[in-house]
C-alpha cells in the first residue's frame, strides 16, 4: 500500500454500512422483504465468490510464490522441492479458511442468519439447526465471520495494490449490508429489548473494521508469505460464505432458478469490474 490512511477509510466505511444495514429493521418502520433480501444476497454471494476465485486467491498465490521464485533461481533441484511444499501450504491455507467456517456452522455458530427468522413466518417449512441456540451464540458466530472479512481487507491492504484492496473491500461491503440487515431482523425477533438488538448489530459491525486495522498493522512489517497465507485463508472463508448463503435457495425448487440467476449476475458484475479496472491500468499484478 502506498498510504496507511486507506485501511482507516475502509474500516470506517464497513462500520457505517453495517450499522445502517443492521439498525434499519430495528429502528425504522421498514419491513422485511424476503424476496428482495434473497435476491440481493444471491447477487452479493456471486460477487463474493468471483472475488475469492479471481482476486483474493490468485493474489495470495502470487505473493506466496514470489519468494519461492527468487529462491528457485539459486538451484533448480531445491526449487522443485520447495514448489511441492508451497503448493501444499497454499492449498492448506484455503482449506483451513473453508473448514473453520464449516466447523463453526457444525458447532451451531452459523453464518446464514437469514434462514433463522424464516421459521417465524412459516414460509419454508424447514427447521434450521441453529434456531434453538442462544441469540448470543448466533451473534458471536456472525461476528467471527465478520472478522474474517476484515482479515481479507487488512491482508490485501498490507500486501497488494490499492486497486486490489478496493476490489476485495467492494466484495465485502456488498455482502455485508444484506448480512447486517438479516442480523437486525433476526435479533429484533429474538430479543425482547430493543437495546439488546442494537448491541447485537454493533458487535457484528465493529468486528470487520477492528480486524481490518489489526491485520493490516500486524502484517505490514512481516514477510510476504505470512500476508499471502492470510489472504488465502480469507479466500477460503469467502468460498464458504458465498456457497452457504445461496445453497438453501438453490436447493429449493421454488427459488432455485432465480437464486442461480442472481449468483450469475453477481459473478458477471465482478468480472466486468475487473475488466474495467484492468483496462484502466489499475491492476498490475497487484504489488506496490
Amino acid at each position: 500500500m502506498t498510504t496507511e490512511s486507506a485501511p482507516i477509510e475502509l474500516a470506517a466505511l464497513t462500520l457505517i454500512l453495517a450499522l445502517i444495514g443492521g439498525l434499519m429493521p430495528i429502528l425504522s418502520r421498514i419491513k422485511e422483504n424476503r424476496d428482495l433480501l434473497r435476491k440481493i444476497t444471491g447477487v452479493a454471494s456471486g460477487i463474493l465468490l468471483a472475488s475469492a476465485i479471481l482476486v483474493v486467491i490468485p493474489e495470495g498465490f502470487d505473493l506466496a510464490m514470489e519468494e519461492h521464485d527468487e529462491e528457485a533461481h539459486e538451484g533448480e533441484e531445491a526449487g522443485h522441492e520447495e514448489e511441492g511444499l508451497e503448493g501444499l501450504v497454499i492449498g492448506g491455507a484455503i482449506l483451513a479458511g473453508f473448514m473453520m467456517m464449516l466447523i463453526l456452522e457444525g458447532s451451531g455458530i452459523g453464518h446464514a442468519v437469514h434462514e433463522e427468522h424464516h421459521d417465524h413466518h412459516g414460509d419454508h417449512g424447514h427447521e434450521h439447526i441453529h434456531h434453538s441456540n442462544s441469540p448470543w451464540i448466533i451473534v458471536l458466530g456472525l461476528s467471527l465471520h465478520s472478522a474474517a472479512d476484515g482479515l481479507a481487507i487488512g491482508s490485501a491492504a498490507a500486501g497488494s495494490s490499492e486497486a486490489v484492496t478496493a476490489i476485495v473491500a467492494l466484495a465485502v461491503l456488498v455482502h455485508k449490508v444484506p448480512a447486517a440487515f438479516s442480523l437486525g431482523v433476526f435479533s429484533a425477533h429474538e430479543r425482547s429489548k430493543r437495546n439488546d438488538s442494537i448491541r447485537d448489530v454493533v458487535l457484528f459491525s465493529i468486528a470487520t473494521p477492528v480486524m481490518i486495522m489489526a491485520s493490516f498493522y500486524a502484517l505490514e512489517g512481516l514477510g510476504e508469505h505470512l500476508i499471502a497465507l492470510s489472504m488465502l485463508f480469507a479466500g477460503g472463508t469467502f468460498l464458504y460464505v458465498a456457497t452457504v448463503d445461496t445453497l438453501p435457495d438453490i436447493h429449493n425448487p421454488e427459488t432455485g432458478r432465480e437464486a442461480l440467476v442472481n449468483v450469475i449476475i453477481g459473478v458477471t458484475l465482478m468480472i466486468l469490474i475487473l475488466f474495467g479496472a484492468d483496462a484502466a491500468g489499475l491492476i498490475e499484478h497487484g504489488h506496490d
